[in-house]
């Protein structure tokens, strides 16, 4: 399958690009802006499988969409919120992205798609796991976040030094406080989840996972 490298595809904590061109096709509609929008059409082309055009994500058996490095709901997260944002301004103008061979994507498509991410990520997955701490009957239980393994001060009154931790990150048992509403870094390519607080890029949330995700999930909420 062929790679669609550069950065008009990358939306990621180090990089807004993507970002940018769907906001500023938005904010302006003259042939300046053309730019903007045909790299905002390309964004949505290297994304969807139907799509012809070269690539920038694979897809995992279970259908998450997924980009090299670590903590891979960054992108499942971010680039979902892209898709949604920019469904809204194509709906706005009445338009519609070409990707070639006749492949036509609509508003209501890029939709469909996030929504399929969004289930993935609550739990309509091979593991049947939601990757969102506390929603649903199956969730990360030692996810790598200091306040969520430590004893609360109800528990613990006492101060706890800096290394005197280490024992509560060690041991095997569930976190002792659920970080209710975080959402981990989530699955390997292959589905798989290691539910273990050494295994950061699986276990740990972030505010680039968590923030985007608000965006999509709102818009949903707005929907019902």
């Amino acid at each position: 399958m062929s790679k669609l490298g550069g950065s008009v595809t990358e939306f990621r904590w180090d990089a807004k690009h993507a970002g940018i061109n769907i906001l500023v096709s938005k904010l302006v509609n003259d042939d300046n802006s053309r730019p903007f929008i045909t790299n905002s059409d390309q964004l949505v082309c290297s994304i969807l499988p139907e799509s012809p055009a070269p690539k920038s994500v694979t897809f995992s058996p279970g259908g998450l969409l997924f980009k090299p490095g670590g903590s891979n709901l960054q992108h499942a997260t971010s680039l979902s919120f892209l898709l949604t944002v920019y469904a809204n301004y194509m709906k706005a103008a009445d338009k519609v992205v070409n990707c070639g061979n006749n492949v036509v994507i609509t508003p209501s498509r890029l939709i469909n798609f996030t929504k399929g991410q969004v289930d993935y990520i609550l739990g309509s997955n091979p593991l049947g796991m939601s990757y969102m701490v506390g929603y649903g009957s199956k969730f990360p239980k030692r996810i790598h976040h200091r306040a969520s393994v430590l004893p609360s001060m109800d528990q613990h009154p006492a101060q706890i030094e800096c290394h005197a931790g280490t024992p509560y990150f060690e041991t095997q048992a569930p976190n002792q406080n659920l970080l209710i509403g975080a959402v981990v870094g989530g699955p390997a390519e292959n589905d798989s989840f290691e539910d273990s607080r050494y295994n950061v890029p699986q276990s740990e949330p972030t505010t680039y996972i968590n923030a985007p995700f608000v965006g999509v999930l709102a818009h949903f909420k707005s929907l019902s």
